[in-house]
């Protein structure tokens, strides 16, 4: 949404305690503010208040069956919420604070609104690393609900000026971090019923939680369990084409390794920077005087897997 057609003015504030402070009012009110993570900037409102959460999918235009985050600032926060086992317990000690989230049965009584697991038995959980997110946590003293801050199915945001791009007039708040720095969203493993599966990849490799745990991770059922499962998601306006060596038509061409392109995710070749650089490449690739936006091939293993999985659903029509 442009300002052209905003409905409410959004201010943008850069992170110091003003603006923590300013944020945490809004939330106190029932309110919905952008916020930095390590990730991707988050929409953050308060898990406990209906309205609050309900609040966010309006924002995003978000489908009410698509389960949120819960952010909280410590692991004894998040067992207050939901029910460790032995394997929930090592990955928390192991990647919390951390770009890990956990999907665990949830407590009864635990106060969290039935709009943030969609009415699923199971919590989506996450204690952050980013200060932004943290100094938000304390600043409110509530576990926030907070799904990427941009409108639903399209480009992740990992600039202030991604959450604009989208979100300009539908929310109040944005708090402008800088960039963030894994650049795509966090792992999430569920442990259930004795089970160890992968939901979504991302920062944290399968390949890593197996060794960690010494045991075999699945793979997500045919529901939706968790954010980020839907078929078409990630999505700029134009389309994209994967896997392409070179160029072809009108296209802009994002590289990695020996295919330079228009624009790199990295020219050596390193994963990490790659991620990093993901989603802010898209945002610039869709914004390009071009029809149709075409990307190299990634490896798929490690971090690539999370590349890739992104790349594939921003391919798919939505």
């Amino acid at each position: 949404m442009t300002a052209s057609n905003a409905s409410i003015p959004t201010v943008l504030l850069p992170y110091g305690t003003a603006a923590i402070a300013a944020a945490a009012a809004v939330i106190a009110e029932g309110g919905c503010v952008a916020v930095a993570t390590e990730t991707v900037y988050g929409l953050a409102a308060d898990a406990t208040d209906s309205r609050a959460v309900a609040g966010i999918y309006a924002a995003k235009g978000r489908p009410d069956f698509n389960p949120l985050i819960v952010h909280v600032p410590t692991r004894a926060a998040a067992e207050a919420l939901a029910v460790f086992d032995d394997a929930a317990g090592r990955l928390a000690d192991a990647f919390w604070p951390g770009p890990l989230t956990l999907v665990l049965p949830i407590r009864e009584r635990s106060g969290i609104a039935s709009l943030v697991t969609a009415g699923l038995a199971t919590i989506a959980i996450r204690v952050p690393a980013h200060d932004a997110m943290q100094a938000l946590l304390h600043a409110t003293g509530r576990p926030l609900a907070a799904p990427s801050a941009n409108a639903s199915g399209s480009i992740s945001p990992t600039r202030a000026g991604h959450v604009l791009r989208s979100l300009d007039g539908r929310i109040p708040m944005v708090i402008d971090a800088g960039p963030t720095t894994s650049g795509i969203e966090s792992t999430i493993i569920a442990c259930v019923d004795g089970a160890v599966r992968q939901l979504r990849p991302g920062p944290i490799a399968r390949e890593t939680v197996a060794d960690l745990l010494g045991t075999m991770v699945g793979g997500g059922g045919a529901g939706i369990e968790a954010p980020g499962q839907l078929a078409s998601h990630y999505a700029p306006s134009k389309p994209v084409r994967l896997n392409a060596a070179e160029r072809e038509g009108d296209e802009w061409l994002i590289g990695f390794g020996p295919v330079a392109g228009d624009a790199t995710l990295s020219a050596a070749g390193d994963l990490v920077e790659a991620a990093a650089r993901l989603f802010d490449a898209l945002h610039v690739a869709d914004v390009a005087p071009c029809a149709r936006i075409a990307v190299a091939p990634v490896p798929n293993h490690g971090l690539g897997a999370a590349i890739n999985d992104r790349l594939r659903r921003a391919a798919v029509p939505g």
